[in-house]
């Protein structure tokens, strides 16, 4: 197709310090948000980039043998059976056609939900993408938005169970040359009992 080009670029990606223990998946992120927009550097719009892109879309028909997304209201993409992980299984419940998880029973694609898949080929010619479900985290993007929250509640829970789990070892006791133990709840006791002397 005219007007097409491939183009090497070298991008600097900026990521939060939050989100750098999932630095591929923030990189991944960040340049899906260059798709189909206008961008400078390259002098046109985005179509794909390598390497594992994944992309979002609009589901519009499902089948047994495939489920059809639109990608930004313009550009089709299909993924068939054998890009379908065995997890998913496509069953008719409550009278509508869906693709559920055999291990998370709030997973479950229908027809008119966003999901997030990974691009296996891309045609340049008629802009149609051949994708995949294959990688954990595809799927429902509102079934992935969840359980990244629990799993991050999650994470943040634990660390700080565990947090005060673990005595805090002060060396103020310098006299008698030993190490003094304190609890993480008497240390915030403490404090506040100092902070009320301090305002006297």
């Amino acid at each position: 197709m005219e007007g097409l080009k491939v183009s090497n670029a070298n991008l600097v990606v900026y990521i939060h310090p939050s989100k750098s223990r999932e630095f591929s998946q923030a990189l991944l992120r960040e340049l899906s948000s260059l798709l189909f927009t206008y961008n400078e550097s390259f002098d046109g719009v985005v179509l794909a980039y390598d390497p594992d892109m994944f992309l979002e879309g609009k589901v519009v028909k499902l089948t047994q043998e495939s489920i059809h997304v639109v990608v930004l209201g313009f550009s089709s993409a299909i993924i068939t059976e054998k890009f379908i992980r065995d997890d998913l299984v496509y069953k008719t419940k409550r009278g509508q056609n869906v693709y559920a998880s055999k291990s998370h029973k709030r997973h479950v694609i229908k027809v008119g939900a966003m999901i997030r898949f990974l691009v296996k080929s891309f045609d340049e010619e008629i802009l149609h993408i051949c994708g995949s479900l294959d990688p954990d985290h595809t799927g429902s993007i509102n079934w992935l938005d969840k359980k990244s929250e629990i799993v991050f509640d999650t994470d943040r829970s634990s660390k700080k169970r565990q947090s005060e789990a673990e005595p805090l070892i002060l060396e103020q006791d310098a006299v008698v040359g030993e190490r003094a133990r304190v609890d993480g709840v008497q240390k915030i006791k403490n404090s506040k009992k100092l902070k009320i002397r301090k305002e006297f």
